[in-house]
């Protein structure tokens, strides 16, 4: 994906080689300055420390603070204003408020002092030039400290905009680690809000077939003939068996209760039988979707038949969310090897629309619901693109 040209930029600062490349660029234009305009030993000195300093401003950012220093004390040396110390000078200030070495105001009074002290030297060798200087207590005498006035005014710009710059990037890490933690305790509660579906939808499936033994044994105590006392017992037995069975089940039940405190539905479970529903549901909101099983059909184990048919309508609906419009075609196989294939395709733009193909709720919950009987199931791009959902379900062992 191609990237913007402020991105490009933002990338190349970011980059380890930046200080280097502009430390080195700021270094050598000094260089030349002072080979055009010499400057005595403690400006040369003042100008190069300054540019050179440059190069370690992200690896040791207090080192902005010699960039500074070093800048005034080549300027006060000399009444002309190099372009490099200007350079410097104010990176310098940016580093120290980017980085925030020092109090932004502590970096600025120590900046506003040094550019009068700058100022009371110009002063002096003005004075030593025969230049007219007016006393400090004569009128005008004001108008010499212009020159530590705006320095100063430069050195306040420079910190706060390093500050301003370091405080939006701290608040946008902080969004982005609150989001990324909503995100996680989202999903968790998504998780945890299919696994607790999952389970009481096995309750139910258990329920019945307990009860149904607990009416069996009762009954086959009165309804088979010639039984012995130990086999009267043995069926009772059973039947108490599964009353208990079925207090135990009822008592989870209550755990399995919604967050409001409302009982679970009863109505009875999907199974593969009403595909042909759902697939008509998906039509009549404006999908397309297409049914195809292949296969004689079996009635498989009600856990399996859920399963199933949960996957494929978590597939209808991620197909309704991410590929609106595109044609959606739901295949089901009864193998001849008791594997149960289930695949769900769809033409749309495939992978690239789907930003949570990885870790996304929903996906999370198929792939448990196919566990849960023994299966599998992939998600991904298709074979001639869109997206395939494909879950292979045994129910030999069932």
């Amino acid at each position: 994906m191609r990237t913007s040209p402020p991105q490009r930029l933002r990338d190349w600062i970011a980059a380890p080689a930046y200080p280097w490349i502009t430390g080195g660029a700021v270094t050598a234009g000094a260089v030349v300055e002072l080979i055009v305009i010499p400057g005595g030993v403690t400006t040369t000195a003042g100008v190069l420390v300054s540019a050179v300093s440059l190069m370690w401003r992200r690896s040791f950012p207090p080192v902005a603070v010699l960039t500074v220093a070093a800048g005034l004390i080549g300027f006060a040396g000399d009444v002309n204003l190099y372009l490099s110390i200007m350079v410097s000078g104010l990176t310098g200030c940016y580093s120290l408020g980017r980085n925030r070495v020092l109090h932004p105001a502590l970096t600025v009074t120590g900046g506003a002092l040094g550019a009068l002290c700058v100022n009371l030297v110009h002063i002096n060798t003005w004075s030593r030039m025969d230049l007219p200087v007016p006393a400090l207590w004569e009128r005008g005498s004001l108008s010499l400290f212009a020159e530590s006035f705006l320095v100063t005014v430069v050195v306040f710009g420079a910190v706060m905009m390093g500050d301003a710059v370091r405080s939006r990037e701290e608040t946008r890490t902080e969004r982005g680690l609150a989001q990324a933690q909503l995100i996680a305790m989202e999903r968790q509660q998504a998780a945890e809000a299919e696994r607790a579906a999952i389970a009481r939808e096995l309750h139910d499936i258990v329920s019945h077939s307990v009860s149904m033994i607990a009416v069996q044994a009762e009954s086959a105590t009165y309804t088979t003939p010639g039984l012995t006392a130990e086999a009267r017992d043995g069926f009772q037995q059973i039947a108490a068996t599964a009353r208990s069975s079925m207090a135990e089940l009822r008592r989870l039940l209550g755990v399995l209760r919604t967050p409001q405190g409302e009982s679970v539905l009863t109505a009875p479970q999907p199974t593969l039988a009403h595909l042909a529903e759902l697939v008509d549901q998906h039509r009549a909101v404006g999908g397309t979707a297409e049914l195809r099983i292949t296969g004689e059909r079996v009635a498989l184990p009600a856990a399996w038949e859920l399963s199933a048919y949960r996957i494929a309508q978590e597939a209808l609906t991620n197909a309704r969310k991410h590929a609106p419009g595109a044609r959606t075609v739901v295949e089901v196989d009864y193998g001849a090897d008791r594997l149960l294939t289930l695949r769900v395709h769809d033409d749309g733009p495939g992978t690239g629309s789907r930003p949570g193909t990885g870790p996304g709720h929903g996906l999370t919950g198929m792939r448990e619901r196919a566990a849960l009987v023994g299966g599998r199931l992939s998600a991904g791009a298709g074979p001639d693109g869109g997206f395939l959902v494909e879950a292979e379900l045994p129910w030999g062992s069932g």
